[in-house]
């Protein structure tokens, strides 16, 4: 392979973990200890694209690759794959799932597109789990965020018709979980509490979905207009929120609210 600027950023990383010469805290991490670097990673490209900051978009794709690279390093090390078999394993399935592109193969439309290529994925399924049968779950990751998780869950089954046809009939199980909740509310059952609420969450997950949302960024977006109007509270109220009644907050959460949409931050 010709130099270039990923080989280069490859031969950086095995310099990191050279025993002896390289830096010690590199040469002590593991494919679990970084883990939870790689998952920060994530989020802060997300951050940067939220925010539209292209510059800090990528640095933090660069931090991104060197996730891969770190990887990498440590599946050589150990003698399962290197760099060069990811980036050829990911070619090699992108080329495998878009025949519409890379061979003579023509589709109707784009939902006809998307079939194929959960049938594609499907089978690929049916080809890690060997002699034993392919759930369609199989290959949905445990350490997703469970909001995500769900959705995910939920548009996998759906593609095979276990579904709803109509958004009405997730009216009607909306209002039935939410009874549920209340029953075991006034039942005063923690255990069962806490399983009605993931089936009502689960549904409303379901709701987002029939309705072409994304939950988990209907959620962000959520969290963000609430962070947003609590710190005009905050401001209100001087920083002394405990001087203030519930109907005083109530009143400057109104003020906070119109100011928001005047100054279009909502």
């Amino acid at each position: 392979m010709e130099n270039t600027k990923l080989e280069k950023l490859i031969d950086i990383m095995a310099r990191l973990r050279t025993p002896d010469s390289g830096c010690p805290w590199d040469l002590k991490q593991t494919y679990k200890s970084i883990l939870p670097y790689t998952i920060e990673e994530v989020y802060e490209v997300a951050d940067a694209i939220e925010r539209e900051d292209f510059v800090d978009l990528k640095d933090e794709l660069g931090d991104l690759l060197f996730q891969v690279v770190f990887y990498s390093q440590l599946a050589t090390e150990d003698g399962h794959f290197e760099m060069n078999d990811v980036i050829e394993a990911i070619s090699n399935k992108l080329t495998r799932r878009h025949p519409h592109v890379f061979s003579d193969r023509s589709y109707v439309d784009e939902n006809e597109i998307h079939l194929a290529w959960e049938e594609q994925k499907h089978k690929e399924r049916q080809t890690k789990a060997s002699n034993k049968q392919a759930s369609l779950l199989d290959d949905i990751p445990k350490v997703l965020p469970e909001l995500k998780r769900a959705q995910k869950i939920q548009k996998r089954v759906a593609k095979k018709g276990f579904d709803w046809p109509e958004v009405n009939k997730v009216w009607e199980k909306l209002d039935e979980e939410l009874s549920e909740v209340k029953e075991a509310i006034q039942a005063k059952q923690q255990s069962l509490i806490e399983d009605e609420i993931g089936d009502l969450l689960f549904v409303c997950v379901n709701l987002a979905r029939h309705l072409k949302i994304d939950a988990d960024m209907a959620l962000r977006k959520a969290n963000q207009k609430f962070e947003g109007r609590f710190r005009y509270v905050e401001k209100l109220a001087k920083g002394k929120i405990d001087n203030f009644d519930l109907d005083e907050l109530e009143e400057f959460w109104q003020t906070a609210k119109q100011e928001m949409k005047n100054q279009g931050r909502e």
